[in-house]
């Protein structure tokens, strides 16, 4: 896998300094810089090529919600921060994972495992292909065509511009928007709950305001702005 350009921001002098130890743990990181204030950051995430934001959000001045919005074309940003109330707001803007301090090596060394398969499965996606008949689609994967039946897929989560197709067995990533997914005929069944989530009605198992249950325990938040969209699934 090659190297990472990440920047760590945080306003709390030890969490910041840990975040950078344990970075450096991982050798296809390359970090930037780390900062206190989000504003100082700005400069050279103009000047670099940046793959990876570290971000607290509760920082003053500019917080770390706030500078994700300006930053959205940095494929993959991790929010570190002591306020898990924030956690629907942030996946809301294209977020990879969402850590709760005190932030642990095992909690992170997690973090990187999911970075690297979501750089892996952005390698390897493929357009999506075609269908045939009305309940089957084809991915295609390197070289080889994957069957996948529309009523074994679970949900569709966005990663920025593709999209994973998940089901029992298996995740899928295609080259597609998950708005432009949705515009297929394919995949009128599925309900978007979430900027980046969309879902189901019969592998729901519970329903509240801020999550859905699906079948296998799968927990899917509800963005704010999607909550209107529940009227359909209930």
């Amino acid at each position: 896998m090659k190297k990472l350009n990440c920047i760590i921001i945080d306003d709390d002098e030890i969490d910041r300094l840990t975040v950078v130890s344990y970075a450096k743990r991982f050798s296809n990181l390359n970090i930037l810089g780390s900062y206190e204030l989000a504003e100082d950051a700005l400069a050279i995430i103009e000047r670099e090529k940046v793959d990876i934001l570290f971000l607290d959000i509760d920082m003053p001045g500019l917080n770390g919600l706030e500078l994700r919005k300006k930053t959205l074309d940095i494929p993959i940003c991790v929010y570190i921060t002591a306020h898990p109330e924030h956690a629907v707001e942030s996946f809301e803007l294209e977020t990879l994972d969402f850590i709760v301090k005190p932030i642990k090596f095992d909690r992170f060394a997690q973090t990187m495992s999911r970075i690297e398969e979501f750089m892996e499965i952005k390698h390897k996606a493929q357009l999506f292909e075609a269908s045939i008949g009305g309940d089957t689609i084809y991915i295609k994967e390197g070289h080889e065509q994957t069957k996948v039946k529309l009523h074994d897929i679970l949900y569709l989560e966005a990663l920025k511009d593709y999209t994973l197709i998940v089901t029992n067995q298996k995740r899928h990533c295609v080259l597609s928007s998950i708005g432009t997914l949705l515009k297929e005929n394919h995949f009128q069944s599925f309900i978007r709950i979430h900027r980046s989530f969309a879902v189901q009605k019969q592998f729901i198992q519970k329903i509240n305001s801020q999550e859905i249950l699906l079948n296998n325990n799968i927990l899917i938040p509800v963005g704010r702005s999607y909550k209107d969209n529940l009227n359909f699934i209930l």
